[in-house]
């Protein structure tokens, strides 16, 4: 009789693949559906919010959910996710995809945890029929300091929660200025399915470029303490500008929100710029762009960088995943990574010079390093496994 290998457990994802359905939010999510399966795990994908979808045919959002779910579904499924999914939009006239409102009551009561990635998921009653229920913060300094400052609404989203993970590594070190008193924040940090990102039929390119959005929108501006922190990728990347006129390489941005006047900037100090939105809607080309680069070039938010709060991008470790070098702004993150090969933390221009001079001077070196690091600090097994580990699971 054939023995089937027992279940760990079943988990619950939630997250925002089909509120913003575009490559790189797909990617980061996969890549816990895929490593908490192998891991031994029965993992769901559930997106069960009261907002409105992303939809990028309009550049909007919209209450009609079915492009994104033609654009999603279909990729969970060929991931072997069939019948482990839904969507409910849980505003009015929302619609059920995937599994059934049934299904999905039925799934709260019986799963052994949820994660909730990003922290997107609001919590409701239903909801805390979970046993477990597990934050994952992608984007640390912003919830921590309305904490600080008394915010209800955050207070009690994560008081819902029984246990807090986040990408700021460097949260509660007496070098970091996030206040992270009344949580007891643990380390984590994005898992990588490295194999998904194999480059061994792909030839590096000759620019270093990253995907990123040039003038962030929304009001994510931060005062604590009498001091703003800045969410604009724009405002630290101009503080580079000159940066492809200083050695002999070329430098790409693939960025959305970027005028027509920063766009003359760009050009102007030898910048090339590709649109990231147009890029983002296929899942073959954003991966394709990153093993076709010569590697990272990227700049953090001022929010990470200015309090140190260890922030690591979910992108770059695609990067390095790649084998392909990635050059960053420091944020905290060097206590965590090992740096200097594959790897540079930079927070002046010569920090930066001296990483390219390194790079070019071995660059086979460099991004043998650089998938090194990918397989020892980001593997899907390790991450997560030590996420379950720490979380009692």
């Amino acid at each position: 009789m054939r023995s089937e290998r027992l279940s760990k457990g079943k988990i619950i994802v939630f997250g925002i693949l089909f509120w913003y359905p575009l490559a790189g939010v797909t990617y980061q999510f996969l890549h816990y559906l895929l490593g908490l399966r192998r891991l031994g795990y029965d993992p769901y994908y559930i997106e069960d919010s009261g907002r409105w979808v992303y939809n990028p045919q309009i550049n909007d959002l919209s209450g009609d959910a079915s492009e994104n779910i033609k654009r999603v579904a279909p990729i969970l499924e060929a991931f072997g996710f069939t019948e482990r999914w839904a969507f409910r939009g849980h505003y009015p006239g929302g619609e059920c995809y995937g599994m059934t409102e049934a299904q999905i009551l039925k799934l709260y009561r019986e799963a052994d945890a949820f994660l909730n990635i990003t922290g997107a998921q609001e919590i409701r009653e239903e909801h805390l029929a979970c046993r477990r229920r597990i934050y994952v913060e992608s984007d640390p300094v912003a919830s921590q300091i309305r904490v600080a400052q008394g915010d209800k609404t955050m207070i009690d989203d994560l008081v819902a929660h029984d246990t807090h993970f986040s990408f700021g590594e460097n949260l509660g070190a007496s070098d970091c200025g996030v206040p992270s008193d009344r949580f007891g924040w643990l380390p984590t940090r994005q898992p990588i399915v490295t194999e998904l990102w194999d480059t061994s039929n792909h030839t590096p390119g000759i620019a270093y470029n990253t995907i990123t959005t040039w003038d962030n929108k929304g009001g994510k501006d931060i005062t604590y303490e009498g001091e703003i922190y800045y969410w604009r990728k724009a405002r630290e990347f101009e503080k580079f500008i000159d940066l492809p006129h200083q050695r002999p390489v070329s430098f790409e941005i693939a960025a959305s929100g970027v005028s027509q006047n920063a766009r003359s900037v760009l050009h102007k100090h030898g910048w090339s710029q590709v649109d990231s939105m147009e890029l983002s809607q296929d899942m073959n080309r954003y991966r394709s762009y990153i093993q076709r680069s010569r590697g990272e070039f990227t700049v953090a938010k001022d929010q990470y960088t200015r309090l140190l709060s260890g922030w690591f991008s979910d992108r770059s470790a695609c990067y390095l995943a790649a084998g392909r070098p990635v050059i960053t702004q420091e944020t905290g993150f060097s206590k965590f990574l090992p740096t200097g090969k594959g790897l540079f933390a930079f927070k002046t221009m010569e920090d930066i010079l001296a990483a390219l001079d390194a790079i070019e001077s071995d660059y086979a070196g460099n991004c043998r390093a650089a998938r090194e690091i990918a397989a020892e600090y980001f593997a899907a097994e390790k991450v997560i496994g030590s996420l379950m580990e720490r979380a009692g699971l």
